[in-house]
């Protein structure tokens, strides 16, 4: 080998090795953006879940929300609706006071109006939700009853309502009056010294 074929190939060595020095940068350059890529990628999706889970807090929060305003207008609702049966049954009381007061031929037209008008906001007051309390031979429950009398006997068990004097009224089951009643005691020894 000529020392000018050694220079040629000691060019093209350089050469070489300046082509694979070139090939690596440029690989070492993509692998560096692959690698950024791949983080901007995961970033993106860390961002889009982050994003996913927001939205279904938010949903969630807004179906709550919504439950909750429906209910309380539900509530409102039905409290405005007590409100107006309580001032109904004052009415419903005079009528039932109006019809046992007149009982008399002459006013057997008048009375037949009236029931019928008492009928109709009856049947109004309990398709609203009331229910009328009348508990005639039941057991006394204060949370349902006011006992305004009580009759000593032995006849009825204790605590048997004997008679109603005003009936009671149960909207949803909140009481919206409680029953007069009179009530069966049984006599003791103390009370019957007590009469004597």
């Amino acid at each position: 080998m000529s020392e000018k074929e050694v220079k040629i190939n000691l060019n093209v060595n350089k050469d070489d090795d300046a082509a694979n020095v070139e090939q690596s940068a440029d690989a070492q350059a993509v692998a560096a953006d692959t690698a950024k890529g791949d983080a901007e990628v995961a970033k993106l999706g860390a961002d889009l879940e982050e994003l996913r889970q927001t939205l279904l807090r938010r949903q969630a929060d807004f179906d709550n929300y919504r439950k909750r305003i429906e209910k309380e207008r539900f509530e409102d609702s039905k409290r405005a609706t007590a409100r107006v049966i309580e001032g109904l049954i004052p009415v419903l009381d005079g009528f039932e006071h109006a019809l046992a007061a007149h009982r008399e031929a002459k006013y057997e037209n008048y009375r037949k109006g009236f029931e019928l008008i008492y009928k109709q906001l009856l049947e109004g007051v309990t398709k609203l939700g009331t229910e009328r309390i009348d508990p005639v031979g039941k057991s006394f429950d204060p949370h349902l009853h006011q006992a305004v009398d009580r009759a000593e006997t032995t006849e009825h068990q204790d605590g048997t309502i004997l008679q109603v004097f005003q009936p009671g009224y149960v909207f949803h089951g909140r009481v919206l009056r409680p029953a007069m009643v009179r009530v069966a005691v049984h006599p003791t020894p103390a009370s019957k010294e007590a009469v004597n």
